[in-house]
């Protein structure tokens, strides 16, 4: 493996290396006082190489190409000024960590809360982040999710607008920035989870095709030009993003990487990337005995990704299930239009509860087509579930988190149907209080053309998914500004009676002997269609729980079909305790009795 980044040796010397397989001359030039360029040496399989002495940390540097033009280095660790601007050599060795005893969080045990670093606080950094983890260890979390911090244009974005995958955003802090606060995470017992593109690179600053063929004309998707995984010099290309994912587990201490919806990497080789990925991944635990994680967003519904090699699998260790949401969703908000003329109905909750992919191979309106095969033999921990995330609420042209489009009673539902769940769950930052400010899809580059594709192409898009009016402006600093969590209502009225459900909830799943097992083997579920009605028994060695979910707009009265038990009441959402209508739930349920369940409620019992 060629480490193609600037590595500092220490003594002032740093060693440049660079993949560029198709030029005649590749150079160094050093844009720091006394400025010199400095001619790098081919060293096999389109690598060039030096080790340059009078070099410092600070360093900044642009490689000249064919003696002609100069860009950023394609695996800058810093980018200070900017993605058009020099990149900045940087010493990992000089970070003084703090964590030598941590030894990660099982899968099984993360409780995962997914953030935007530019809008989580006010000021926007990862140090901002730091005073906000003991609320959030408080409430329960054992993992943050951080969305992608690879340098992007300007100040504002989602992050998946990166063109340099090992540089860490200037305006978020840079590489101690997030050192800093991994290292934080972890003295508070946190695990870090990092969202990495692999299957696109953004438009602005995007200069990775001028050193080699990174990209592809093979195939067409919807982000721009295709990586090269499979075509002519792809060898180098793999390597780069190989490196990556390890550059993140070893240089930043990252616990996990979330990897970017991987149906847009296009790999028809024999070996597919994610398999190889995942290799190197088992490989570097092995070495140092430390466990790392890779989860993945899938649209495919294609049980392969997270299947074993013995099975035919890439051995991803767990994948995002927009089923479940989707399921979750339309039953908690009503909303049909777009990909959620697919769900709806109790069933769909029902069977993905019980397997996790609703759709494995049958017809689906949405996409006109048949989608997907079976999960039905993959454990729950290969699962992750969530009621909102930044795409979900991001992708919709308001923006609005459910707090906006579905009431008191169908929050509380629908957290408990995630966290009550046998699958990782995932929640959205600001959605454990009913956080009101939308999640807006937000831009800051610097070309107007750019900026005006950008603009038609979200309107075309929430247009075509069944949304009317006209989208905010994703380049304006007001629509980012929206954004920004307003902590303050944490303790506030019912957002702090959310709080203290979320974290009920939590506590239970993390200590309950049956909710903490995530076995959906020891599991029984059924629907009622008419009454919209899930009743779900989940046990384990000589425990049970019994639990009701209620997504009806009504009472529902029905006859309670469990095992003759002692059974009492944990959990009722419609207590006043939760700010709900009054319990009309018994303390202690009796098997057959009749009982009538609150509308839009969740009530949990134990044996």
């Amino acid at each position: 493996m060629v480490n193609v980044s600037a590595r500092y040796l220490g003594n002032a010397r740093c060693q440049f290396t660079v993949w560029a397989p198709l030029l005649e001359q590749v150079a160094v030039k050093i844009v720091s006082e006394p400025e010199k360029v400095i001619p790098l040496q081919p060293i096999g399989e389109g690598y060039w190489q030096v080790i340059v002495e009078g070099v410092e940390p600070s360093t900044r540097y642009l490689y000249q190409l064919n003696g002609e033009s100069e860009f950023p280095d394609p695996a800058s660790n810093f980018q200070p000024e900017g993605v058009h601007s020099p990149s900045q050599v940087v010493d990992h060795q000089a970070f003084s960590w703090t964590d030598g005893g941590w030894s990660g969080i099982p899968l099984e045990e993360m409780i995962i809360y997914e953030l935007h670093v530019g809008t989580f606080t006010r000021e926007g950094t990862f140090e901002a982040v730091i005073p906000r983890l003991s609320r959030l260890k408080e409430l329960g979390i054992t993992a943050i999710e951080i969305m992608p911090v690879a340098q992007f244009p300007g100040d504002r974005n989602w992050g998946y607008d990166g063109v340099y995958p090992y540089a860490v955003q200037n305006s978020y802090g840079g590489p101690d920035g997030l050192k800093k606060l991994v290292d934080a995470c972890h003295q508070e017992g946190i695990a870090v989870v990092l969202d990495v593109v692999y299957n696109h690179l953004g438009p602005e600053g995007n200069y990775l095709g001028c050193f080699g063929p990174y990209f592809t004309s093979k195939y067409h998707p919807i982000w721009g030009d295709a990586i090269n995984y499979d075509d002519a010099y792809c060898d180098g290309v793999r390597e780069y993003f190989l490196n990556n994912a390890l550059y993140w587990l070893q240089n930043y201490h990252i616990d996990a990487l979330r990897l970017d919806a991987i149906q847009g990497i296009y790999d028809f080789s024999a070996k597919h990337f994610l398999e190889e990925l995942a290799e190197r991944v088992e490989r570097l635990y092995q070495q140092q005995g430390r466990k790392y994680y890779l989860t993945a967003e899938s649209d495919l519904n294609d049980a392969r990704v997270i299947r074993s090699k013995t099975q035919g699998g890439y051995n991803i260790d767990c994948q995002w299930c927009d089923d479940f949401h989707h399921a979750l969703h339309t039953l908690v908000t009503g909303e049909l239009h777009g990909y959620y003329q697919d769900f709806g109905r109790p069933q769909d909750l029902e069977k993905s509860l019980r397997e996790g992919f609703v759709y494995s191979g049958q017809y689906s309106r949405d996409r006109k087509r048949c989608h997907g095969n079976s999960s039905i033999d993959e454990p729950s921990h290969k699962f992750l579930v969530a009621s909102q995330n930044h795409d979900q609420v991001g992708n919709r042209i308001l923006g609005e988190r459910l707090s906006q489009i579905t009431s008191f009673e169908g929050l509380k539902l629908a957290a408990a149907t995630v966290l009550l769940s046998s699958y990782i769950p995932l929640l959205f930052m600001g959605e454990e209080y009913g956080e009101d400010a939308p999640f807006f899809y937000f831009i800051s580059h610097s070309d107007e053309a750019l900026i005006e594709a950008v603009r038609k192409g979200k309107q075309e898009e929430f247009e075509k998914t069944g949304y009317r009016g006209q989208a905010y402006d994703p380049q304006s600093p007001d629509t980012f500004n929206k954004c920004k969590l307003e902590w303050e209502k944490q303790k506030e009225g019912k957002h702090k009676v959310i709080w203290e459900f979320y974290q009920t909830l939590i506590r239970l799943r993390r200590e309950h002997p049956v909710l903490k097992i995530l076995d959906n083997k020891t599991f029984n579920v059924s629907s009622n269609k008419a009454d919209k009605l899930i009743l779900i028994n989940r046990y384990y060695e000589q425990n049970q729980v019994f639990y009701v979910l209620n997504f009806s707009d009504r009472a529902v009265s029905f006859k309670a079909d469990i095992p003759e038990s002692n059974w009492t009441k944990l959990l009722d959402s419609s207590d006043p305790k939760w700010m709900g209508a009054g319990a009309t739930m018994p303390e202690r349920l009796v098997s057959n009795e009749s009982v009538t369940i609150q509308a839009k409620s969740i009530v949990l019992y134990q044996s």
